[in-house]
């Protein structure tokens, strides 16, 4: 099976460039390199989950998990920061970058680590919001494996967002998440990508 970017530490050759991009009305400075998921822009995906999120009205922080080098959680936390924002990703080269990220665009409300899924949150940690665009190239069960860890450390309304495509599970995910949380809709739907809010 060849390589895909939610692996612990890629074998691409490393080639960092930096560029620029506007997130809610924030411009940043990203540097991105080879092995990390949309390496050259902001995927789509990814932008319209940022622009259809809203903070859900309970206290807690808030995760963005399987963070890549950054675009979600830095962004978030820049618009929100009287919040903590936990920043996770398995692939080290990621965390590195979220990290370097993190410092060129002056944003102190975060932690970032390594972690498989929510693997490495610390036990009572309570969350009010956990975002994802999660690794489909990782497959169905790493995927699933994110959904219930998500429903263990939210506090009561709390809120799941997940930024999916239809063509890639979007149907499966809806079921998998009605399963067990109380409430699960989709807020929208644009270019076949469906941003799904899962309410505990």
């Amino acid at each position: 099976m060849s390589e895909h970017y939610y692996s612990n530490k890629p074998q691409a050759e490393s080639k960092p460039r930096q560029w620029k991009f506007t997130l809610l009305g924030n411009t940043f400075t990203f540097e991105t390199d080879a092995g990390v998921f949309s390496k050259s822009e902001v995927d789509f995906g990814s932008r319209v989950l940022i622009d259809a999120f809203e903070m859900p009205e309970v206290e807690g922080v808030l995760l963005d998990v399987g963070c890549g080098y950054g675009p979600i959680g830095l962004s978030i936390a820049k618009d929100n920061p009287e919040r903590e924002v936990l920043m996770m990703d398995i692939n080290t080269r990621a965390i590195a970058l979220s990290q370097k990220n993190a410092q060129l665009n002056g944003v102190q409300n975060v932690r970032i680590f390594e972690s498989d899924g929510l693997s490495a949150v610390e036990v009572g940690t309570k969350a009010a919001a956990i975002l994802t665009n999660p690794p489909i190239r990782a497959g169905k069960d790493t995927i699933f494996r994110f959904y219930d860890g998500a429903y263990d450390l939210l506090v009561e309304n709390g809120e799941l967002w997940v930024v999916i495509q239809k063509k890639q599970g979007a149907p499966s995910t809806m079921s998998h998440l009605e399963a067990m949380f109380s409430e699960v809709d989709v807020v929208e739907k644009k270019k076949g990508y469906w941003i799904i809010r899962a309410k505990k």
